[in-house]
C-alpha cells in the first residue's frame, strides 16, 4: 500500500510481532512431539520394566511441556490479536479517509466497505485461523520424523497429507467464485438498506415502506444464497479433511501393527506414529476450516490496497498565505466522477473581494456542477480554480477548507452538537467565534431557543431538527471562520421569509468584510444581495455580466409564490 514516505507502512510496523509469533509457532510445534515421545518412552521403557518411578518422571516432564506448550500458545493468540490491532491504527484513519472520498470518486459505491473490509483483516488476524497457517509450514518436520520412525509410516503420513493439501487447493478454487458473489450481493443488499434509512420520511409518506422491504428481501434472499453457496462448499471440504484425517490416523494404526508383527517395529513406536500423523496433518485441516476467513481477509486487504493506488493521500503542499484578494476560474471543464462525462465546459470568470455572483439556469444546466469546482469537491478536468493566482490544489483540504465556505444543495448535517456543526468540529474553536458565526446567519437567536441552546444535539444527518434549522445552521457552518470564498447551492431551498432576509444580511456580511460569495439559485429573492450574474445553459456560460444586463437578456420570470428563472439557449421563453 502506499504510504508516507515518513512513515512506515502497517505491515512493517507490525513486523516485529510477526517474527516473535514465527518464534512462537517454532517452539509450540517442537513441543506438540511431547505426547507422541511420552507414548512412546510409556509402551517402550515404562511397561516392560513396570517402573512406577520413570512413569512418574515422565509424567511430570510431559506434564510441564504440556503447560509450556498452554502458556506459549495464549501468548501467541495475544500476539496476534495485537498485530491486527496494530494493523488496525495503522490503517483507521487512511480507511475513513477512504470512505469519505470514495462517493466523491465513485458515485454510487458503498462509502462503508473500506472499513468493513479493516475489520475483516483484524478479525481475522485475532482469530484461530492464523495459527493454521503458521504450522503449516512445519508439516515437513513432521514428516521427516515419519520417516525416521520407517519410511512406510512416513509415505503414509506424506499420502495424507498430500490428499489434504489437494482439498486445500479445491477449497480455494471452489469458494472464490461463490465468496466474490455473496460479498457482492451482500453490498447491494446493504445499498438498500441504506438508502431505505436516508429515506425513510418518504417511504412512509408515501407508502413505500413494503414495496422497498420487498426489493431488500429479495437481495437479502441473494445475498444469504450465495454465503450459502460458499459455506456449503468449504463446510463440506471441511468434513471430508475431518473424516479423511481420522482414516489416516488410523491408516497409521494399522501400517504401524502390520509393520510390529513382521519385526520391524516397536509397539511404542506405533502409539508415537500415530499421535504423530494425526499432529501433522491437524494445520492441513485447519486452514482449509479457516480458507473461507482467510479468503476474506485477504481479499479485503487486497480492496484495501487497491484503493490505496486509486485514492492516494493527497501531498502537503507548502503553506499559502490566506487568499484575500480574487478568485479565477479559467476555462473550467468539469466531469462528473465514475463515469467521467463532461458536465461544464469553458468556464471563465474574475471575482475579486467584495464581489457577488449569481448563478442561474434550468436544472441539469451545470450548476452545482460548478459549485462543487468551485469549492474543489470535484477536481478540473482542464483548466483551474485559483484563489489569489494560487490553484486550489496547491492548497492542503485542510487548509482550504478553513479558507472556503460551502452550502450544499442538501445539506446533511454529522451528528453532534450545534456548537460543533457549526465550527466544523474544531475541537480548539473559540466560543466568541461560533457565536460570531451564528450571528453573521442571523441563527444565534434560534439557536438559543433549542432544548440545550448550543449543546442541543442535531441528530444523524440534521434529524432532529426542520429543514429550515438545518439549512440555517449549514450556512452558519459555511461562515464560521469568516473564509474568503462563501459558495451556497440554493441556499433558500428551505427557508421562510425571515431566513430569507437572514441570507441576505448573511451576503451583505460577507461582501463588507471582503470576501466573495457565489449564490446558485432559482428563485429571485435569493439574487437580492449580487450585482453580477451568470445564466448557464447546456453545461456553458450563456450570459454573464452585470446583473441588470443579463435579467434583461433572458425571459422574465413567470408569475408565482416563489419566482424562478428558465433560461433557454437563445436567451428567450
Amino acid at each position: 500500500m502506499r504510504r508516507d514516505a515518513t512513515q512506515p507502512s502497517p505491515a512493517a510496523a507490525a513486523r516485529g510481532g510477526v517474527l516473535a509469533v514465527a518464534l512462537f509457532s517454532a517452539v509450540i510445534n517442537i513441543l506438540m512431539l511431547t505426547g507422541a515421545l511420552y507414548m512412546l518412552e510409556v509402551y517402550d521403557r515404562v511397561l516392560p520394566s513396570r517402573s512406577v518411578e520413570t512413569l512418574v518422571a515422565l509424567s511430570v516432564i510431559a506434564l510441564a511441556l504440556f503447560g509450556l506448550l498452554g502458556v506459549l500458545d495464549v501468548v501467541r493468540g495475544r500476539l496476534l490479536a495485537r498485530i491486527g490491532a496494530r494493523i488496525d491504527a495503522g490503517m483507521a484513519e487512511r480507511a475513513f479517509g477512504f470512505s469519505v472520498r470514495l462517493p466523491l470518486a465513485a458515485p454510487g459505491a458503498d462509502a462503508r466497505a473500506p472499513l468493513r473490509d479493516l475489520d475483516l483483516v483484524r478479525s481475522f488476524l485475532a482469530g484461530p485461523g492464523p495459527t493454521a497457517f503458521l504450522d503449516l509450514p512445519w508439516l515437513p518436520v513432521y514428516l521427516v520424523v515419519a520417516f525416521a520412525i520407517h519410511p512406510t509410516i512416513g509415505w503414509t503420513t506424506a499420502a495424507g497429507a498430500g490428499l489434504l493439501i489437494g482439498l486445500a487447493l479445491l477449497a480455494e478454487r471452489a469458494s472464490r467464485g461463490p465468496g466474490a458473489a455473496a460479498l457482492e450481493a451482500g453490498a447491494h443488499r446493504d445499498r438498500i438498506a441504506e438508502a431505505g434509512r436516508r429515506n425513510a420520511e418518504s417511504l412512509a409518506g408515501m407508502g413505500l415502506a413494503a414495496r422497498i422491504g420487498d426489493i431488500w428481501n429479495e437481495a437479502h434472499t441473494a445475498a444469504v444464497a450465495a454465503q450459502q453457496r460458499g459455506s456449503d462448499i468449504v463446510g463440506g471440504l471441511g468434513a471430508v479433511s475431518r473424516a479423511l484425517r481420522l482414516v489416516l490416523q488410523s491408516a497409521v494404526l494399522g501400517v504401524g501393527a502390520y509393520l510390529v508383527v513382521a519385526g520391524e517395529l516397536s509397539a511404542g513406536l506405533i502409539i508415537a506414529a500415530s499421535v504423530l500423523a494425526s499432529r501433522a496433518l491437524a494445520p492441513v485441516e485447519q486452514a482449509i476450516a479457516h480458507w473461507r476467513g482467510f479468503n476474506q481477509a485477504r481479499g479485503a486487504w487486497r480492496r484495501l490496497g487497491d484503493l490505496d493506488a486509486a485514492l492516494p493521500a493527497p501531498p502537503q503542499p507548502l503553506a499559502l498565505p490566506a487568499p484575500r484578494t480574487e478568485l479565477r476560474v479559467e476555462d473550467l471543464a468539469v466531469a462528473t466522477p465514475g463515469d467521467r462525462r463532461t458536465v461544464l465546459v469553458g468556464a471563465s470568470f474574475v471575482l475579486r473581494a467584495g464581489d457577488a455572483l449569481g448563478i442561474v439556469g434550468p436544472s441539469g444546466s451545470g450548476k452545482s456542477s460548478l459549485a462543487r469546482a468551485l469549492v474543489g469537491v470535484w477536481p478540473a478536468q482542464q483548466g483551474a480554480v485559483r484563489l489569489d493566482g494560487a490553484p486550489l490544489e496547491r492548497y492542503a483540504p485542510e487548509t482550504l477548507g478553513r479558507h472556503v465556505g460551502w452550502l450544499p444543495q442538501d445539506p446533511s448535517l454529522v451528528e453532534g452538537t450545534v456548537a460543533q456543526t457549526i465550527s466544523r468540529f474544531d475541537p480548539q474553536a473559540p466560543a466568541e467565534a461560533i457565536v460570531a458565526a451564528a450571528r453573521a446567519a442571523d441563527v444565534h437567536e434560534l439557536v438559543l431557543r433549542l432544548p440545550q441552546g448550543y449543546e442541543t444535539r442535531v441528530g444523524e444527518g440534521g434529524m432532529a431538527l426542520s429543514g429550515g434549522q438545518r439549512q440555517r445552521l449549514a450556512l452558519a457552518r459555511a461562515l464560521y471562520g469568516e473564509p474568503f470564498l462563501v459558495v451556497l447551492d440554493e441556499p433558500n431551498a428551505s427557508l421562510d421569509a425571515e431566513g430569507e432576509a437572514a441570507l441576505a444580511r448573511a451576503i451583505a456580511g460577507v461582501r463588507a468584510r471582503g470576501g466573495i460569495v457565489v449564490i446558485i439559485a432559482h428563485a429571485l429573492s435569493a439574487l437580492a444581495g449580487v450585482d453580477t450574474l451568470a445564466a448557464m445553459v447546456g453545461g456553458r456560460i450563456a450570459a454573464y455580466g452585470p446583473k441588470a444586463d443579463v435579467l434583461a437578456r433572458i425571459a422574465p420570470p413567470r408569475r408565482a409564490p416563489r419566482p424562478s428563472l428558465e433560461v433557454v439557449a437563445d436567451g428567450t421563453r
